[in-house]
């Protein structure tokens, strides 16, 4: 991890001492050059020493009892923590056994069952406001698993999203003190008080660096995290496996262990910093997308001193419509960025993708694209397997070509998926009904079928799913939940050519990945001159040109009718667009 570049930040010798400690110092230098008798000057010393000893036993005292105040506050507040979620989890408890053994026909129950889901959520979310830290990042991460939860805890967990801690200024300016020695004052020339963006584990601040005057964003993470972080991950383990005891077929307890893996590591900025750095140098070339990754200058356990960039959310149409950004090619410049960190060779795997760690900024300028995309909060990364990246890439491939068989077979390769876990693995990763899936998945998604997902999460299907994503391996979550962003992102857009275009540029980066491949087998078997190699290497580059030349057609036919004003196409009524199976 690269130290301050900054002059001004390297290292700050300001020797202190208080004003206090210097008018002292001046007494006893002129004690002693007015006494030159050894007992004047004990006899003027001594009265001195009593009244040193007397503050220093007095400040002792002081000390002490602040400490067993501050110590007697700490555990008092620990306890109406703790207290708040297990009062909170023993009634949502007794809520849903009661809710689970009612009597009545289907409807009765159903209607039961969502209001026990409301009453819950809603106490959950008390909870959760009044002890924030950790509690605020697992309410917004349960908010948007809407393909898991009843939407009665999804959308009552909504508000999270923008109820996030504002630490004070004083707080900041002691755990500058703790951490660096030195005053904020010292590092910068200014330094804005109130926060330009807060979230739940930090805050940001507009600053600038003394001798360069450069504008810089200041991350900060929240003080109190340092004393509740290991207890509020301690109440979440404890929650998630007393709801798995009594209630086994509502088996959370993989979501605390991804948050006991992850926590720690978004709470070291040190290794924030290095992971953009990282992915910084890895799309410094990348011509896919204007991506903009902040450089970094400072990177500390809790702060994190960055260049200062600034956009909008991808969602703020108004912008992007207002500087005549197309938002198809945000769309596209948004799923070529995620897949090649899903597909790249040796690319850094973001993990917490989502429309608050995105920004939108107009470049007029730009040579390609009138537009840049920032990414921020790169807290939490993964790397690929080279061997799960080929298997995904002929998974989603087989999705595309609504090839069922292809489907099976990749499914059980990267996640160990049986034949009658598939159908609801199928829908998990799509976000799409099973019907769907197996006819065609790039289609627009019908109110229709989104009210049938919804129901189904108020039956057994909840209980299916939760015990499907405890069985499968971690990081496949991650990507998953990877592809729900770029999904989601582009509903969000509204774009003129709908999800086809995103499943386009899915199908490539698959396509390549299996070609890639290809080529690594036909040279362990030796020269490529070979006369067999050399067929090989042809039927290889011949298949992945056709599939090349067939998307790009297709994509121009798109780009036509989108200019010549018609709607996006819904390939729910027609063909699949051709992909490999198609040859």
């Amino acid at each position: 991890m690269r130290a301050f570049r900054n002059p001004t930040l390297l290292a700050q010798g300001i020797p202190w001492t208080c004003r206090s400690c210097l008018r002292k110092h001046k007494i006893f230098g002129a004690g002693k050059s007015r006494h030159s008798s050894k007992a004047g000057s004990r006899n003027a010393y001594t009265p001195i020493r009593k009244n040193i000893t007397l503050a220093a036993a007095s400040g002792t005292l002081g000390a002490s009892v602040a400490l067993f105040t501050d110590d007697v506050k700490h555990g008092y507040m620990a306890v109406e923590r703790s207290g708040r979620v297990l009062t909170t989890l023993a009634v949502c408890m007794n809520d849903y056994r009661v809710a689970l053994n009612s009597k009545g026909d289907a409807a009765e129950r159903t209607a039961i069952l969502k209001a026990c889901h409301k009453r819950c959520a809603e106490r959950t979310l008390r909870v959760m406001e009044k002890n924030g830290s950790i509690f605020i990042k697992l309410g917004q991460h349960l908010s948007s698993m809407n393909y898991l939860l009843p939407i009665e805890w999804t959308e009552t967990f909504i508000p999270l999203q923008d109820k996030c801690p504002v630490s004070s200024y004083e707080s900041i300016e002691e755990m500058f003190i703790k951490d660096t020695g030195h005053p904020i004052a010292n590092l910068f020339d200014s330094f804005e008080k109130e926060p330009i963006g807060s979230a739940s584990l930090a805050q940001v601040h507009e600053a600038t660096m003394k001798d360069t005057g450069q504008k810089v964003a200041v991350k900060v993470q929240h003080p109190d995290l340092e004393n509740w972080a290991p207890l509020d991950m301690a109440l979440a383990r404890f929650s998630f496996a007393t709801l798995k005891r009594f209630f086994p077929e509502y088996d959370l307890e993989w979501l605390s262990e991804e948050m006991s893996f992850s926590i720690p590591k978004e709470l070291d900025f040190s290794e924030e910093g290095r992971n953009a750095l990282r992915a910084r140098e890895y799309f410094k070339d990348f011509r896919g997308a204007p991506l903009i990754i902040p450089d970094v200058y400072l990177g500390l356990k809790r702060i994190l001193v960055m260049e200062y960039l600034s956009g909008r959310r991808p969602d703020d149409l108004a912008y992007i419509d207002l500087h005549h950004i197309d938002r198809d090619e945000v769309s596209a410049c948004l799923a070529r960025i995620f897949n090649e960190m899903i597909f790249g060779e040796g690319a850094p795997l973001h993990c917490d993708p989502h429309g608050g760690n995105i920004a939108i900024r107009s470049n007029p300028h730009g040579r390609r694209f009138n537009f840049d995309i920032i990414l921020y909060d790169h807290g939490l990364y993964r790397d690929i397997p080279k061997q799960l990246q080929r298997d995904y890439a002929k998974l989603w491939l087989a999705v595309i070509d609504a090839d069922e068989a292809g489907m099976r077979k990749y499914a059980k390769a990267v996640a160990g998926i049986t034949d009658e876990q598939f159908p609801l693995f199928a829908s998990a990763i799509t976000g799409r009904d099973f019907d769907t899936v197996t006819k065609s998945v790039v289609s627009t998604r019908s109110d229709t079928e989104s009210m049938v997902v919804h129901e189904a999460l108020d039956g057994d299907l909840f209980q299916q799913i939760v015990h499907l994503l405890g069985s499968i391996p971690r990081i496949i979550l991650l990507i998953l939940k990877t592809n729900d962003l770029t999904r989601s992102l582009d509903e969000n857009l509204h774009t003129r050519l709908g999800p086809v275009h995103t499943f386009m540029i899915l199908a490539r980066y698959c396509s390549r990945t299996v070609f890639r491949e290809q080529l690594e087998l036909i040279r362990e078997r030796g020269s490529v001159l070979w006369p067999g190699n050399f067929l090989r290497l042809v039927g290889a580059w011949g298949s992945y040109m056709r599939v090349e030349l067939k998307l790009s057609l297709y994509e121009y036919y798109l780009s036509l009718r989108r200019a010549l004003g018609f709607a996006a196409v819904d390939l729910a009524a027609r063909p699949p667009p051709p992909t490999r199976a198609a040859l």
